[in-house]
């Protein structure tokens, strides 16, 4: 059989510009079947020279498309070490431009292609045929699959039409190319490509349509331009090859619909009809149509010629068909009538012959329209074949997701039964917050009647204060118009006095007038009337003025009374409204208290529940907390003598009183996060100092409520806890906030001295590696190990690269951003900045070397190649991150800048090649590691396989393990450092985060 399968190849694969003979490549498709695999046809197709001959390399690729399509399946896996020759020679081809060069460049392509996606997808046989749900498990159910495997589709479609359209372009179309040898050699692979390509555009059309089920139509818009150009193409191509005579015997070339299908209405699925592509069953090549030979043609001349002897017996007789020259037995019979007759004769002979053309053509006619109606009927039974088969599938996946529904029904129910279970913890949740939610009303109403109450009040003593103005107002006014009267009464009172003395000197002057008249009386007679009416005259004024004193005196003692009621109802006023004010005060305190206590008591209550705290705090924050209150307790004692000092002046007491619970709160809080992050013995101890604080705060506002206590009130227990708590606080301090900022400038030089170092001997250990595998490995191995071993040196000579721009960066910042600062000076005032610089160098460092040390276990062979992928990937990040804190204050447009965004971007290449280069010498090892199952009993591998599925499970559940395990590594990996190198202070130095390390690599 292999001497057979030997000769069939060569005769398949030659160099005469000819079509592939069937029977040929059928018998290559069988011996693969025969001797599972590929090693005979690689054997003697190793042996052509595929190079140097193009007719030869293209018959090559149309037979290693039949074996890859319907051969053995080891057919691939016994293929997949020549890939890389495959691509050597397509490029070799694809220099030629004219004859076959092209075309053995792009279907050496495809070939590749078809390898790779076969490979990557080992679900798809590789004739592509599958059922729908055979189609939904290569996708795994999963989106993100079906939409790569949509891509990988629409790339293979890429290269069979590439093909297609090559070879139509290289063929002459006006002339009947496909009757011609030359031209079925170039048109016979495109058999197997229409058959690859009707099964490309059905599953792409089905998976687009389930796409578009599961996301946006914005994010598929890519996917269906590019479908449209694939089907106009393929649509095209169709129709052309359908036209062509070559085609029409061999195979039925289906026809896409007129328009593509609308993929954003879901019901279209349903109009969609999967092309069917069939092979007539007589179909087959050119070489294989019976070939007649010259014995056949006599045969055939010897039986036209009976039959025209058996017509002309029937004509004229047996006696004259045995001696038609017998003219003398004909029974007088004259010349001209046998002239005639055999002229006539002659006519009949030709109108026979003509009528059996006619026959003839008409029998092919018929023939080829049974042959047609036979390959339509054919292709009638395949599509309905096809449509059982797929009614048959989807019964199965009917019945399979019956099966599923049943499951699904018992685990529904079993899922009820827990919702059940849910449900009432759920209540029982639900009742707790309600009671949590009532709880926290009414602080918040009590809260807003404090509020209340405090406006209220203060409203109140606004009212008193305003009407105190009024009465000292209306007291002010009270005493000036007192003074007036006061004033004004003793000017009339001294008027009145004024003219009492003056009304007395008159009395006194008229009694001496009056002595002088009556002396004069008794001397002058004549005057005695005329002095009689003066004196009435002037007793008549003394009456008046006697009057008006009086009057005046009545006036000057209503006035007294006034003023003394008035003084009475303003002393009253003055007492009533110093007592409400004291009243008022007192109250202010006390609900200002009460608040103030429900703070501190709330702050508690969330102490001893710590599950009510989301997230974790810093010890310096709550030192600067700390710090704030003992400035409160100062400012409280303060206020507290002033109240005492002055009862009236109460708003400083109450501010202090408050932002003293407040801040008491934060206190408490922030201690309970920071319990979070510290170990379990500094976190109970600062717990405890927490309570006690809040306890004591409790009791000193207790204290400050109270009238008698007041004075007595002392802040010393204050003081002790809140020194415990700063004492316990700085314990817990991270480490990497000591150093001093003076030593800062001096540490980046030491770290980026420490990285280039440690660089240096990373390349020095690398070199070294590679001689010793020089010296002791061969084959495979050394071709292995000096890939790995020159990628990791590349890396290294690109890290040192990228470190001397970092440098020259760092330089160029301080330069332009210190002034007239020293270095250190500019790096301890941008201290945060200068730590990530730090961070980022020590990561760096250590990365080299551990990615040396795994490249130096893989060499000797007791390593993991995916420990050196994880150390490169790590490397790329740390680089990555020191990019990323060098150019924080770079100028944008700087040389330098530019320089170590070239350095990175080369440190990312070297990164990918040392993945690259590993992850092929993988699966080199890999290939000469593969296990030899032949001397094995059927117990034996039944024993392995239950082996197998055992080691399965365990690296399953393992694997979910450690995956667990690594987030929470990084979690806390990423807490500590943020801690360490302060980025929670500000922004200025905030190292980059996972996202931008890999943005940047990227």
């Amino acid at each position: 059989m292999r001497k057979r399968l030997t000769v069939s190849i060569n005769k398949a694969i030659n160099t005469q510009e000819v079509a592939v003979k069937e029977k040929h490549a059928r018998t290559c498709i069988l011996g693969t079947h025969h001797e599972k695999g590929a090693q005979t046809f690689w054997s003697v197709v190793n042996r052509l020279p595929l190079s140097s001959n193009a007719v030869l390399c293209w018959k090559f690729c149309h037979v290693f498309h039949k074996l890859l399509r319907d051969g053995h399946p080891n057919v691939l896996k016994d293929s997949l070490r020549y890939k890389n020759e495959l691509s050597d020679m397509s490029r070799m081809w694809g220099h030629l431009s004219e004859g076959y060069g092209q075309l053995c460049s792009i279907y050496l392509k495809l070939l590749r292609t078809k390898m790779e996606y076969h490979t990557k997808n080992p679900r798809f046989p590789g004739n592509l045929q599958m059922s729908d749900r055979q189609l939904d498990e290569a996708g795994e159910s999963d989106v993100n699959n079906f939409f790569q495997l949509t891509v990988e589709m629409f790339d293979y479609l890429e290269c069979e039409l590439n093909l297609f359209q090559t070879v139509f372009n290289s063929l002459d179309m006006s002339r009947s190319v496909s009757v011609t040898t030359a031209g079925q050699c170039r048109l016979a692979p495109l058999i197997q490509v229409i058959l690859d390509c009707s099964h490309l555009y059905d599953y792409t059309v089905k998976l687009l349509f389930k796409l578009h089920s599961c996301l946006p139509a914005d994010t598929l818009q890519g996917h269906r331009d590019r479908f449209m150009e694939q089907f106009t193409k393929l649509k095209d191509l169709f129709y052309r090859s359908s036209n062509l005579q070559y085609f029409k015997r061999l195979i039925q070339i289906p026809q896409l619909p007129e328009n593509p299908p609308n993929f954003l209405r879901a019901s279209a699925l349903s109009e969609h009809i999967s092309p069917v592509v069939v092979i007539p069953a007589e179909a087959s090549s050119p070489d294989s149509e019976p070939v007649l030979e010259k014995d056949d043609l006599m045969d055939m001349d010897a039986s036209q010629q009976n039959l025209f002897d058996n017509k002309f017996d029937d004509i004229f007789g047996s006696s004259f068909s045995s001696d038609p020259f017998n003219f003398n037995s004909q029974n007088g019979v004259n010349k001209d009538e046998k002239d005639h007759l055999i002229e006539q004769l002659y006519r009949e002979l030709s109108g026979l012959k003509a009528q059996l053309e006619n026959l003839k053509t008409e029998s092919q006619r018929a023939v080829l329209q049974l042959k047609g109606r036979i390959s339509e009927l054919e292709a009638e039974l395949a599509e309905q074949q096809h449509l059982r088969q797929q009614a048959a599938d989807d019964s199965e996946f009917l019945r399979a997701e019956l099966d599923e529904l049943k499951k699904k029904r018992e685990d529904t129910e079993k899922a009820q039964r827990s919702l059940t279970e849910i449900e009432r913890k759920a209540q029982a949740n639900e009742q707790r917050y309600s009671k949590l939610k009532e709880k926290y009303s009414e602080l918040v109403q009590s809260h807003a009647d404090l509020l209340r109450k405090n406006a209220e009040v203060t409203k109140q003593v606004s009212v008193a204060r305003q009407a105190q103005v009024d009465l000292e107002r209306e007291k002010k006014e009270l005493e000036d118009s007192f003074q007036r009267l006061s004033e004004q009464a003793q000017r009339k009172t001294q008027e009145q006095t004024e003219v009492l003395e003056n009304l007395k000197q008159e009395l006194a002057t008229s009694k001496q007038e009056l002595h002088i008249v009556q002396g004069s009386l008794e001397t002058s007679a004549q005057s005695e009337e005329k002095w009689a009416t003066q004196i009435a005259e002037l007793e008549k004024e003394r009456d008046s003025l006697l009057n008006t004193m009086a009057h005046r005196e009545e006036e000057l003692s209503v006035l007294q009374k006034q003023l003394e009621d008035t003084q009475l109802k303003l002393s009253s006023t003055q007492e009533s409204m110093g007592q409400l004010a004291k009243d008022q005060r007192k109250m202010l305190l006390l609900q200002s208290r009460k608040a103030a206590e429900q703070v501190v008591q709330e702050a508690l209550r969330q102490l001893e529940e710590p599950t009510l705290i989301s997230c974790a705090g810093s010890a310096d924050h709550l030192l600067s907390t700390v710090k704030s209150v003992s400035s409160c307790i100062e400012q409280l004692e303060k206020s507290c003598s002033q109240y005492l000092a002055c009862p009236e002046d109460v708003s400083g007491l109450l501010h202090s009183v408050t932002l003293l619970a407040h801040l008491t709160s934060d206190t408490i809080v922030h201690g309970s996060t920071t319990c979070l992050r510290a170990p379990p013995e500094p976190a109970d101890s600062l717990t405890e100092a927490c309570k006690q604080y809040g306890r004591e705060t409790l009791i000193y506002l207790a204290s400050v409520g109270e009238d008698g206590a007041l004075e007595n009130a002392d802040s010393t227990a204050l003081r002790g806890c809140l020194s415990e708590i700063t004492a316990i606080g700085e314990e817990l301090l991270p480490r990497g906030l000591d150093i001093k900022q003076e030593e800062l400038g001096d540490l980046v030089d030491k770290e980026m001295a420490a990285t280039s170092a440690a660089i240096e001997t990373a390349t020095a250990r690398i070199e070294e590696m590679l001689s010793k595998s020089r010296a002791g490995d061969t084959g495979v191995k050394l071709e292995v190990n000096e890939r790995i071993l020159g990628s990791c040196t590349s890396l290294m000579q690109a890290i040192q690269v990228l470190i001397v721009a970092s440098k020259d960066l760092q330089r160029e910042i301080v330069e332009s951003g210190r002034g007239t600062a020293s270095p250190k000076e500019f790096y301890a005032k941008n201290s945060r900045w200068t730590e990530g610089l730090i961070s980022a160098s020590k990561a760096v460092g250590w990365g080299a070397t551990v990615m040396v040390d795994a490249a130096d276990l893989v060499v000797q062979g007791r390593g993991k190649f995916e420990e050196l992928m994880v150390c490169s990937h790590e490397i790329a990040a740390s680089t990555a991150q020191l990019v990323a804190a060098s150019k924080v204050k770079a100028d944008k447009d700087s040389p330098n800048l530019a320089q170590l965004q070239q350095a990175s971007r080369g440190v990312n290449q070297a990164t990918a090649a040392v993945v690259a280069s590993t992850v092929s010498g993988k699966s080199q090892i890999e290939e000469t590691d593969n296990m030899d199952f032949s001397s094995m009993t059927l117990t034996q591998i039944k024993r392995q396989e239950m082996d197998s599925q055992v080691r399965v499970l365990e690296l399953e559940n393992e694997l979910q393990k450690e995956r667990q395990k690594l987030g929470e590594l990084r979690k806390k990996h990423y807490e500590l450092a943020g801690v360490a190198e302060g980025w929670e202070e500000g922004t200025e130095a905030s190292p980059p985060t996972v996202q931008e390390a890999v943005t940047e690599k990227e």
